[in-house]
């Protein structure tokens, strides 16, 4: 937990003007329990201090004394809004220290789940950033269409939020009939949807005045930060962890990356508005070229028995109750490995000394960096680019403090 610090409201005893606030942690448009404190000339910042760690619950302790698979459901709790993209992110690193490679038709349920979740997470994106900047229609367009997937979602997993859908090998269960012809009405429907926001928001004099030129990123800037994601791609940066390391089989699927020129929070806008495109892209050709047969390893050492198995078969039986309640043993060795979340590179590097724990785990959250940059984008503009500057950041406080 963050330490309490002195921060006071008071005023500079050269200058009247000059007097240091606290944003958050409580306010709406921090986006989560973050603390800014500015010091604030008029409605100029003249510094930013962000003060984090209220949300810090210990993960990557905790996971030093779960089972592999029983740490899955933490992950749902680093970005909230992106739970099977973290599912996925820390059972690959797992799963590449075990030497495991899924089936095809895992790995492309595993490709459908992530983009299904980037598009959910930048809806939410969109339609809170440009509510805290005074478009408010745009907030009820996106959350109307953010609700066939969290349909989409609780229909495959069993839950809205937490999903905690993939396991060590595989995922805990297949897709469920008629699924995928639910997941196809929505790809088809909606593409013309983000032609609507488009015409909310690009060319409104409004939009363009309060987001152009506002919070530059440059490439050096994202370079030395570490930076990544829509917001580094904004700046010119051309990373994207789907092509520049392919996972899942995303080296089988056709999509571009949208590249920024500026930087700037407007070109963060537009990253993130045609990622949704190519995600509905990718979504389509996994529907299309989808496979059949099994979604998980076929090691009895690592992966649940059927459960058909397990009610015929007391070995079988045995062998459930074992790997629930002991787990499996991790050979050792280190490794890690970043998958390309919604808000960029989400990296886990895992040390195992062949026990059923990891002997440390560490977690590369994507918003810890790129929120890093917050003071350099603050100081010197108005109170309210601070808002702007912070939504098209998009960051989730369960990932920067975990």
């Amino acid at each position: 937990m963050s330490q309490a610090r002195s921060y006071t409201l008071e005023r500079d005893d050269l200058d009247p003007e000059v007097v240091t606030i606290n944003m958050g942690p409580s306010h709406p448009s921090t986006h989560g329990v973050l603390r800014l404190v500015l010091r604030l000339d008029g409605e100029r910042v003249t510094k930013c201090t962000p003060d984090i760690g209220y949300l810090h619950r210990g993960m990557e302790k905790i996971a030093e004394n779960k089972t592999y698979n029983q740490f899955v459901p933490y992950t749902d709790r680093l970005d909230y809004l992106a739970p099977l993209s973290n599912n996925v992110g820390y059972i690959l690193a797992v799963e590449k220290a075990m030497g495991l490679t899924l089936p095809p038709r895992g790995q492309a349920i595993r490709v459908i789940c992530c983009e299904m979740t980037r598009i959910s997470a930048h809806l939410l994106w969109l339609g809170t950033h440009a509510l805290d900047l005074g478009a408010g229609t745009v907030f009820f367009h996106t959350f109307r269409d953010r609700e066939p997937l969290y349909y989409l979602m609780e229909w495959l997993t069993g839950a809205r939020l937490t999903t905690s859908y993939t396991r060590v090998g595989g995922q805990s269960h297949d897709i469920p009939e008629g699924w995928t012809a639910e997941l196809k009405r929505f790809v088809d429907y909606f593409p013309p949807m983000v032609d609507e926001y488009e015409e909310l928001l690009t060319r409104n004099r409004i939009w363009m005045d309060r987001t152009q030129n506002v919070g530059v990123i440059t490439k050096s800037m994202a370079i030395e930060y570490g930076v990544t994601g829509p917001p580094a791609r904004a700046a010119g940066l051309d990373f994207d962890i789907r092509k520049a390391f392919p996972y899942c089989g995303y080296e089988q699927y056709d999509f571009e990356i949208p590249i920024g020129s500026v930087g700037d929070v407007y070109d963060r806008y537009l990253v993130r508005l045609e990622e949704m495109r190519q995600s509905v892209r990718i979504l389509d050709q996994a529907l299309k070229t989808l496979p059949g047969g099994p979604i998980n390893v076929d090691d009895g050492k690592v992966f649940l028995p059927g459960k058909k198995k397990v009610l015929t078969s007391m070995e079988e039986l045995i062998h459930q109750f074992m790997l629930v309640t002991e787990g499996f043993l991790c050979p050792p060795g280190e490794v890690f490995h970043s998958t390309e979340v919604p808000k960029g590179e989400l990296g886990f590097y895992v040390i195992s000394t062949g026990g059923k724990s990891p002997y440390r785990l560490r977690i590369r959250s994507p918003s810890f960096n790129n929120l890093a940059t917050l003071p350099l984008l603050c100081e010197g503009g108005l109170v309210a680019d601070v808002i702007a500057n912070i939504g098209s950041l998009d960051p989730v406080l369960g990932e920067v403090d975990r």
